[in-house]
This record gives C-alpha cells, structure tokens and sequence, in this order.
C-alpha cells in the first residue's frame, strides 16, 4: 500500500482513537482544583532548576497528578518542548504517579525511597512492573501541546511506576494529601533536588512522616548505598537507599529545605 493510500487510514484511525479517549477521561476532574495551575507549577519549577542542584544544570519537565493520580498540569522549564529530554516528560508523570501511589496520609515515599526496596531480593521487589504505563495515553495528541496548559496527558491517569529521584508526594497545610509532583530531565539525584525545591515553592510540603530517618525531612532522598558493592552500611534508614550521583547533589540533600511546622 502506498503511503498516499495509507494516510487517510491512518488519519480515521487516530480520530477514532481521539473519540474513544474522550469517552475515557476520568469523571473527577475537579480534583485539580485543590491543585497549582499549570503556570504555578512551570514558576515553581523554573526557580527549582535555576538553584545549584549537582546534575548537569539541565532543563527539566514536570507533572502533577491528584490524588487519584490523574494528571492535572505539565510543564517545562527551557525555551521550548525540545530545550529537554523528550523522553522525560512521561517519567515526569510516572514520577508523580508513583510518589502518589505510594504515599499515605501519615508516610510519605520519594520516588528515591524506593530504588532499594525494588532491587531482586528486596522487600518490594516487582514494585516497578506493578502499575504498567498506558501507552495509547502516554503518546497521545500533538507534540505542539507538550507542556501547554492543555497537554494531552491532563485528565488522564497513565500510571507508570518509577523507582528513581524526582517524584515527592503533595501535603497541604495540616499534612493533607492532595496528590504528587515528578520532574525529569537531569540526574536522578539532581531531579529529586528539584522536585524537592518545586514541591517547597508551591508550599506544599507539610510532610508528616517518612522513612528517611530525618524528621525534618521525612521523604528525603537517603544516600547509603555503598557504590562498588551495593550493600549499605546499616543506618536508620536500611532498605530505602539510593545510589549516589556526585558530591555535590549528596550535599545539597542534606541542606534543603526543612518542612515547615
């Protein structure tokens, strides 16, 4: 079949698609009410990343989903859609899925917090095949819409589940749970420094508990992992380690912001 024959096939076949997806947007949509726009999350996350975060300085996606884990805003940091990894707008939004999926009311889990846990032989291993991204939603609509206010990924819970830095659950004042924000686009480590400094521009980081061993910062990225063996050395915090990336990112963790009281 030539390609001239093939395209308006093809072109009935993503309407049809298209049509199909309205029908499946999720019924609570309000939920994004009770979260930061799209331009409060693109501000939050443009001073993020514009902080000293020891990766390589890069431009950045992120997402934020409810607490049903619908996506309700994307964004990015650089110039245009391609000023970042393509690839990282999705793992921006599995990153906030994930944060979200596994966070409660009183515990919250950093994407970081998990890297440990999923590894064979640990305690949540299988974890990251247990909520497979959907595809048809994942690339859905016009690159042009990319990190617009009406990105085709809002509306829609395209699940995912990623198990490095980037992806901190969402507490409003009183510890309330209100969803989660992944950003993507640098090192793992320097991701989850940004996501921590966006999450705090946003003034959404009433974290009641986590598993970093650090009460001042519950969900803390937790660096004791032995690089050239993997075996960590058996602080508070064992089972919930994450590689390290530099130096610098290590240290910056230790100086972030603090969860207000």
């Amino acid at each position: 079949m030539s390609v001239s024959k093939f395209r308006p096939l093809q072109l009935a076949a993503s309407a049809a698609i298209a049509l199909c997806m309205v029908g499946m947007s999720p019924a609570g949509a309000w939920e994004c009410d009770a979260l930061p726009s799209h331009a409060q999350l693109k501000a939050a996350l443009i001073a993020a990343r514009d902080e000293s975060n020891g990766g390589f300085n890069l431009d950045m996606w992120g997402t934020i989903v409810d607490r049903d884990g619908q996506v309700c805003a994307v964004a990015f940091t650089g110039s245009d859609r391609g000023s970042q990894w393509p690839g990282s707008r999705v793992i921006s939004a599995q990153k906030a899925y994930t944060a979200n999926a596994f966070s409660l009311p009183a515990l919250a889990l950093s994407t970081a917090n998990l890297y440990t846990a999923v590894q064979p032989g640990g305690s949540l291993y299988g974890l990251a095949t247990s909520n497979p991204i959907d595809p048809a939603l994942a690339y859905l609509g016009p690159a042009t819409s990319f990190g617009q206010s009406f990105d085709p990924l809002v509306g829609y819970r395209i699940g995912g589940i990623n198990v490095f830095g980037g992806g901190l659950a969402l507490y409003a004042k009183g510890g309330v749970l209100i969803g989660a924000v992944g950003v993507s686009g640098d090192s793992s480590c320097a991701d989850h420094n940004i996501a921590w400094r966006t999450r705090n521009n946003l003034h959404l980081d009433y974290v009641p508990g986590g598993v970093s061993g650090d009460a001042t910062r519950p969900d803390n990225i937790v660096y004791d992992i032995t690089p050239q063996t993997g075996q960590m050395p058996g602080d508070s915090a064992k089972g919930w380690g994450h590689p390290v990336c530099s130096a610098e990112a290590t240290t910056i963790a230790g100086t972030l912001p603090t969860i207000p009281k």
